[in-house]
């Protein structure tokens, strides 16, 4: 019994673990900017967005789906903290329901469907032919693992509800609120579920495991249904181990949520009061035949009083859980600092903030260039391991600044405006395609390291060199962005012709170095691949500098020219 718990729950919080990142990833590719704004606008209204969290708690038969999920969303950039702390405390009210109707709807519990959800998903992602339906399939198919996650973590410790050991221990823990309260938490973590610990509890009451003095019993079941709320707040912890620090701030939010509501509500436990506004707020005779019923309430009655105390102050909450987990630098840098919507209506200044926000992605999008290449020649993992962050970053001002220009677009606008936008959306894809190529680097690096290749020291040279014309080239697309100066985009194009003669020169001085020996065939493709890489980057600073060169300069001002050589 012990291995197969040991065995269950580290396979089990692998996989749920797993699928986690798998569809937190999939949402990403998938949800697009259209579910960004749906789920903005069920979730503005805080009042609206509990109502979501209750609903789709009900619906889905399980708090942990609703929280995971959250996090996910979270995660994927789709809700705020605030909003998905509404969501959040919503589903502790969600799983009450679940609690409620758990022998009436149990066929339609979540985990049931886990492998078929696993095998649709799989195929999905195999056969889809356009990337959002891949995508799809990807969302569909960590789902489903996530849960079958949950489902073989339960299965590893489901026998100790028939355990009678575990019964008379649960009994003699129930004497003491405080001690029962650390129990409903430990079983409920272990449970992964809130629904199983409560029914365990619910037909332990019910069978007369604690007495037959239906009043005692009472008071002995409800501390547990008390630390059923903390424990189930560890799935979330779970879910978000891997994620980013607003997804780790929603599950801590989720924890401190109900660690305060228990923290108030046990006083109340400890003197019977609780006991007795459960009897006298549900009808008839407390007995055997009610007794899983007043449990029942005991716990909706907690986490809708909980839920109604905390709903003017889920702001509160969202500042506390950012002083537990603080703002870093790197964090407050990865926002949009010029986008500001109050200026569309000045469609002129807004093109000038939206110009400004590009670029500071092209600074972003050089870094990553830059460090992706430094990891791949000096085997640098942790330069390596910081590029694939930049880039989501890349990705995420990509989507901002489109969203801006087309509401821009929608406004008045002058011809010169309106020529400049389209320009200006082919600059962004442009930054973004280039933290792609960054990653294609990483990947390649990471495979140099993997195993173990090495480059001779000319390979090594030629890449410096290759390091140092793209470094040059990018900052001279930066300038020209920055100040509108021809000289320096026209800079950009000399260093793209250095870039296209030395993809000739170093693959035909690649190839008769693997010829004599001097390297392998394997560390010569990952070099081959770092030089076309490179040349692709610079294919696409190109297209930048030859917009600016056209003559598509930023309205009203003088093209500089610098007189730099």
């Amino acid at each position: 019994m012990i291995k197969d718990m040991i065995f269950g729950t580290v396979g089990g919080l692998g996989l749920f673990l797993f699928g986690m990142g798998f569809m937190s990833d999939g949402l990403k590719k998938v949800a697009g900017q259209k579910l960004k704004e749906l789920l903005e606008s069920l979730t503005k209204n805080r009042i609206i967005a509990v109502f979501v969290g209750m609903m789709t708690t009900a619906l889905i038969q399980s708090s942990s789906a609703t929280t995971v999920m959250t996090v996910g969303f979270v995660n994927a950039g789709l809700l705020t903290l605030k909003q998905a702390l509404s969501v959040v405390v919503g589903a502790n009210v969600g799983t009450t329901i679940t609690a409620g109707l758990v022998s009436i709807l149990a066929v339609f519990k979540i985990t049931n469907y886990a492998l078929p959800v696993v095998g649709v998903g799989f195929l999905i992602n195999i056969i889809g032919k356009t990337q959002k339906t891949r995508s799809i399939g990807q969302v569909m198919l960590g789902f489903g693992i996530l849960f079958l996650g949950i489902h073989f973590m339960k299965e590893a410790f489901d026998p100790l509800k028939d355990h009678q050991s575990v019964q008379e221990a649960l009994i003699w823990l129930g004497r003491n609120p405080l001690l029962a309260v650390l129990a409903g938490t430990v079983i409920t973590m272990l449970l992964q579920s809130s629904s199983a610990s409560i029914a365990m509890i619910q037909m332990l009451a019910f069978q007369g495991a604690f007495g037959t003095d239906w009043h005692l019993v009472l008071q002995v079941a409800i501390p547990y249904i008390l630390g059923d709320n903390i424990g189930t707040t560890i799935t979330a912890q779970l879910a978000a181990l891997r994620s980013s620090r607003n997804a780790r701030r929603t599950a801590m939010g989720h924890t401190i949520f109900n660690v305060i509501g228990v923290t108030y509500m046990l006083p109340l436990v400890w003197v019977g009061w609780y006991g007795y506004a459960v009897e006298w707020l549900t009808p008839g005779q407390l007995g055997q035949n009610t007794i899983m019923r007043d449990i029942f309430f005991a716990h909706f009655m907690f986490n809708a009083f909980n839920t109604i105390v905390f709903l003017p102050f889920i702001q509160g909450l969202a500042a506390v859980v950012v002083k537990i987990i603080p703002v870093t630098d790197a964090e407050r840098a990865q926002k949009p600092v010029a986008l500001e919507k109050h200026l569309l209506d000045t469609p002129v200044i807004a093109l000038e903030q939206t110009k400004r926000e590009i670029v500071r992605m092209a600074q972003i999008a050089k870094k990553a260039v830059m460090r992706s290449i430094s990891g791949i020649i000096d085997d640098n993992v942790k330069e390596l391991g910081s590029v694939r962050a930049i880039e989501e970053f890349t990705d995420m001002l990509q989507l901002e600044i489109t969203s801006y220009l087309s509401a821009l677009s929608r406004r008045n606008l002058s011809d010169e405006v309106s020529i400049e936008l389209p320009v200006l959306l082919h600059t962004v894809n442009d930054l973004e395609r280039i933290g792609d190529h960054a990653v294609n680097i990483v990947e390649i690096g990471e495979r140099k390291i993997g195993q173990k290749l090495f480059w001779s020291d000319p390979a090594m040279s030629e890449a410096d060199v290759l390091r140092n014309e793209i470094d040059l080239m990018c900052d001279n697309i930066i300038t020209a962005l920055e100040d509108n100066d021809l000289k320096q985009a026209k800079s950009a194009l000399v260093h793209e012709n250095n870039l296209n003669r030395m993809q000739i020169e170093f693959r035909h001085s690649h190839v008769d170095r693997m010829t004599e020996g001097i390297c392998s065939p394997q560390a010569g493709l990952i070099f081959i691949d770092l030089v076309d890489n490179v040349e692709k980057i610079g294919d696409h600073l190109t297209n930048i500098a030859q917009a600016i060169i056209g003559g598509l300069q930023w309205e009203g001002v003088k093209p500089k020219l610098s007189n730099d050589s």
